[in-house]
């Protein structure tokens, strides 16, 4: 049987490490497509976390690898995370006890699996994936990006506004929390662990929290919101009675690097995962996040840094805007920037902090 390949999007580059994009020598290429048409039967292996929104994650990348490759098998692995199984305490306090500060506390095993051959690709929520990854890994493309803002979810239709001095708002994100403290320094951050359903189901049972922050393109993937809607509104969560969502403003409550977009990890002299995942990438998506990775690497910052940065791209045209927390307390530094190239205009953003 002959491996057929549909008519892809057109992608940019992929980059892997944090420097500057990577290009799969001519040879290489060539090898990975011969093998794509001489030996279609060998299967595609795809890694992913069990949770819900992780699976739907997974269902997208695979949806689009068939499009693209109709005779590619594709078998699916899920893999516990150390996220996963530690759900007791904060995600800063998971990674220091198991020692993953670095790497991840949602991708060290998926990267083993990599390693060890077990998988092919690992799909990540980007924004769980470190700017700078071990030398035998690369991020191959990113799929296109979902809605990017932050949600406020409260038990009354009032909003942010409707929350008392002394509300209690769970969220397991230190950029979330410090931005809340910021703008909103009557109110309680409390941690708030597990997935989707399950921190819904918390705040509606009324368990420990008045509010929560979640992102956008998690409760718009697994159904929770509809795909488009104005920020500011409070609207009814799907499925979810007596539950309100508020979407934030970007410019006021600035997401994180990467937030609402699928990554691809590969490893890094995988021609054939590389070809195969490239043909599936989103260009205007890679630009911009590329871009946001770039200033968190130059900034230092890791998953559980309180960084928040967000990015438009217009005719070409990259915005950037970031608000920089201290690791202690104290009032962020805020830049912006305007280019065409990504790591030239993350630089010029690091650069105007203030």
């Amino acid at each position: 049987m002959r491996f057929s390949r549909a008519h892809p999007k057109k992608t940019g580059t992929c980059a892997g490490t944090g420097g500057r994009p990577l290009k799969v020598p001519d040879a290489l290429r060539m090898d990975a497509e011969f093998q794509m048409t001489e030996f279609s039967p060998i299967p595609f292996l795809v890694g992913t976390r069990g949770s819900a929104l992780a699976l739907v994650q997974a269902d997208a990348t695979e949806a689009a690898l068939a499009a693209a490759f109709p005779e590619l098998r594709l078998e699916r692995k899920i893999i516990k995370t150390t996220g996963d199984r530690r759900t007791d305490v904060s995600l800063a306090e998971v990674a220091k006890a198991e020692g993953t500060f670095d790497k991840g506390v949602f991708i060290k095993e998926l990267e083993s699996a990599l390693d060890d051959g077990s998988i092919d690709i690992a799909v990540h929520s980007l924004k769980d994936l470190p700017t700078v990854l071990d030398a035998r890994f690369a991020l191959a493309t990113v799929l296109e990006r979902a809605p990017v803002r932050d949600v406020l979810v409260t038990r009354s239709a009032d909003g942010i506004a409707g929350l008392a001095p002394g509300a209690r708002v769970g969220t397991s994100s230190v950029r979330r929390a410090r931005q809340v403290s910021f703008l909103r320094p009557d109110l309680t951050v409390t941690d708030l662990r597990g997935n989707v359903p399950t921190r819904l189901e918390k705040l509606a049972t009324g368990e420990n929290h008045d509010a929560i922050l979640l992102a956008e393109a998690g409760l718009v993937r697994l159904g929770f919101l509809t795909e488009s809607s104005a920020a500011g509104l409070p609207e009814p969560i799907t499925s979810m009675p007596g539950l309100f969502a508020t979407r934030l403003p970007e410019h006021e409550f600035f997401p994180a690097a990467g937030q609402g977009a699928i990554g691809i990890e590969i490893r890094a002299g995988d021609a054939r995962s590389r070809v195969i995942s490239e043909a599936i990438g989103h260009s205007d998506t890679w630009l911009r996040v590329t871009a946001e990775r770039e200033f968190l690497r130059l900034l230092d910052a890791g998953c559980h840094t309180p960084v928040g940065v967000y990015s438009s791209l217009e005719n070409g045209t990259l915005h950037l805007k970031a608000r920089v927390f201290p690791e202690s307390e104290g009032d962020p530094k805020t830049g912006e920037a305007t280019g065409t190239d990504p790591y030239l205009t993350a630089l010029e953003l690091f650069q105007s902090l203030q």
